[in-house]
């Protein structure tokens, strides 16, 4: 935990969990739809992506209100293959959505060895690591990638004008020196961050964005330009060549597999989905997965680490540290959280939990 987020003001979990289901049900969510939107939430700032947990909660709200998110229903199947599958949305919640996916490929994945989902048309996913732990628990390989084909921030390598959102990848896999949760994306930073740092006047310490000119700069504001600036492709001005290719390799898992991307009408903010469980146990097997795994493991937690850096750590490693300490001392919330929630909260009358004694 960092010194910034040891000054924030922690909350119960559990609390959490509570509030925001109560405050999606106000707002007019399935009940347990909103039970499972909450506790990804809650679970994305756990793992201290704090970006991408409760901080989404008041978009969330007012997209149920406004109708952007479905309340309730089911999705609908659109083909279904013994080892593929895609679905249609219907622009539910992305946590529900992903639950309900993994509730059907995990037993495909043990008979097939492998088993894939494609969804179009869902709304957003939030924080792609809190699915990888279901994942790596259960002993899979699991792969997940997400697309928005309703907004646009980041430019192709050598451009100037938006394509692709931020493209989301995330690989997680059962380690015996920790599961490992990857979970990263093809531009340097993301949406939700630079909205942040805009709305508190921030600056990036790096030129992570490109304004309307393709010039670099480090100021997010950009976006506000007229055409707006962009974010940049990982690897920067001299190798996001790379960031570019990812990107499009998202695209094509999403947009491309579905059948529902960026050439079709917009429908507001959400997204086009691929989930893919490997059972090692279809392959080598899993002792041997795990043995070559924990050898690759121990060979980046056993190295040097350069001057400045205390320890070389494994992807996911600091997060589920996090949650470990986070669930038994409280939530530590970014000091923006509550006031984005106020007005929800006053006006459904729920009030929100009180910070622990700690």
């Amino acid at each position: 935990m960092t010194q910034a987020s040891a000054t924030r003001a922690a909350y119960s979990s559990v609390e959490l969990v509570q509030w925001a289901k109560h405050l999606l049900v106000a707002a007019g969510l399935d009940l347990h739809m909103s039970l499972v939107v909450a506790q990804t939430l809650v679970e994305g700032d756990l793992l201290g992506h704090d970006t991408h947990g409760l901080a989404l909660l008041p978009g969330y709200l007012k997209d149920v209100e406004a109708g952007g998110m479905t309340r309730e229903g089911d999705y609908r199947v659109v083909s279904a293959k013994p080892a593929a599958q895609l679905w249609d949305g219907m622009r539910l919640p992305g946590p529900w959505l992903i639950e309900r996916g993994l509730d059907v490929l995990i037993p495909a994945a043990r008979e097939m060895g492998v088993a894939s989902l494609a969804i179009k048309r869902s709304h957003h996913i939030a924080c792609l690591a809190v699915y990888l732990m279901r994942a790596a628990r259960e002993g899979f390989l699991m792969v997940l990638a997400s697309s928005d084909p309703n907004v646009a921030s980041v430019a192709p390598y050598g451009g100037t004008r938006a394509v692709f959102t931020p493209n989301p990848i995330a690989m997680g896999f059962p380690c015996s020196r920790g599961d490992v949760l990857i979970d990263i994306s093809a531009s340097i930073t993301t949406n939700g961050m630079s909205n942040r740092k805009a709305a508190a006047g921030e600056k990036f310490a790096e030129e992570w964005l490109l304004d309307a000119q393709g010039l670099p700069t480090n100021d997010p504001t950009v976006f506000n330009q007229k055409p707006p600036g962009t974010i940049l492709p990982i690897g920067g001005l001299s190798y996001g060549h790379k960031g570019f290719g990812l990107g499009l390799m998202v695209e094509a898992l999403t947009g491309g597999l579905s059948g529902f991307g960026r050439s079709d009408p917009k429908e507001g903010w959400g997204a086009t989905i691929n989930i893919t469980l490997y059972d090692p146990d279809a392959f080598g097997g899993k002792k041997d997965f795990l043995r070559q795994m924990d050898q690759l493991a121990d060979s980046c937690l056993e190295n040097p680490p350069r001057p400045g850096v205390s320890k070389v750590r494994l992807p996911g490693h600091a997060g589920l540290a996090a949650r470990t300490e986070q669930l038994k001392s409280g939530v530590r919330l970014h000091p923006t959280l509550l006031p984005g929630l106020a007005p929800f909260a006053e006006r459904f009358g729920i009030a929100a939990p009180a910070p622990l004694n700690v």
